[in-house]
């Protein structure tokens, strides 16, 4: 199977790739998958990779339920998408009325809902430090959408919290601003603990300027200290919730947390004390 398009967004990605991973799985081959669906090959093709018009929801549901993908988040990442790609709302009802293929609402696995609600809070602060409200919840809802699509290989991943972080952090990252490449910590991230507190200071403005410099810095870190440094000094989290947040050792958290210290106070020194001999 070709690759998929380079023009193809990380939205519609999102929940393109868990169906071409199915359709791997399922050792079918275009031509068995095309006559048991009853589209043409040559469209189920430029599906899976993702060229031409953005597909209805009749065929992805089709695909979806041969391929035994759950077809609730599917729907919910395929409609998503199609909002991102200037459908309508109006197109994407009119998929579902012209069709009596309807995306049921049926519950995920037990054990993704109990971990959703183990971590959910905790993802939505991470989120908070790069995108506003709107796009923190839709960041981290595909997450575990996503998540519900692929969740037999998060069980057999070597750790299925590590194999979650991924998911969660490519989600965000796909909605954070970048500059030179590297994310933006904007405006959402002084609605953090440490910046609230830090506006009740007297110096406000000074150590407003010396925040935004810290963000910048921040940004520059290699992803795994990015990740560590906003769980840890942002959001507020114990290098043990770190730990089980990352499915990393703690003395990899820790590890990660003084290389990038250094790096930060290289960047931007400590003040000097006024008065002090040199």
């Amino acid at each position: 199977m070709a690759p998929v398009a380079d023009n193809v967004g990380s939205a519609h990605r999102a929940w393109l790739d868990p169906l071409r991973t199915a359709y791997l799985a399922s050792g079918l081959t275009l031509n068995e998958l095309s006559s048991r669906v009853r589209f043409a090959k040559s469209k189920i093709s430029e599906l899976l990779r993702g060229v031409g018009l953005y597909p209805r929801w009749e065929i992805v549901f089709r695909l979806a339920d041969e391929l035994g993908m759950p077809n609730w988040p599917l729907y919910r990442l395929w409609s998503q998408a199609a909002l991102e790609t200037h459908k309508s709302s109006e197109w994407i009802n009119g998929c579902i009325d012209r069709t009596t293929l309807t995306a049921s609402h049926a519950a995920p696995p037990l054990e993704h809902r109990a971990f959703r609600e183990l971590v959910e809070n905790d993802y939505l602060l991470y989120a908070q430090v790069f995108l506003d409200d709107d796009q923190r919840d839709i960041a981290v809802a595909d997450t575990f959408d996503r998540l519900w699509l692929t969740w037999n290989q998060a069980l057999a991943s070597h750790d299925t919290r590590r194999y979650a972080w991924n998911v969660l952090r490519t989600s965000v990252m796909a909605r954070t601003p970048h500059r030179d490449g590297r994310p933006e910590l904007g405006s959402a991230a002084f609605d953090t603990v440490a910046l609230q507190t830090l506006a009740t200071t007297a110096d406000h403005m000074d150590q407003l300027t010396e925040t935004l410099e810290l963000f910048t810095a921040i940004s520059r870190l290699p992803d795994r200290q990015l990740d560590v440094i906003v769980l840890r000094r942002l959001c507020g989290f114990p290098h043990e919730s770190v730990s089980a947040l990352l499915g990393t050792s703690l003395a990899t958290v820790r590890s990660d947390e003084r290389h990038a210290t250094r790096f930060l106070e290289s960047v931007i020194p400590p003040p000097t004390t006024e008065g002090t001999t040199p």
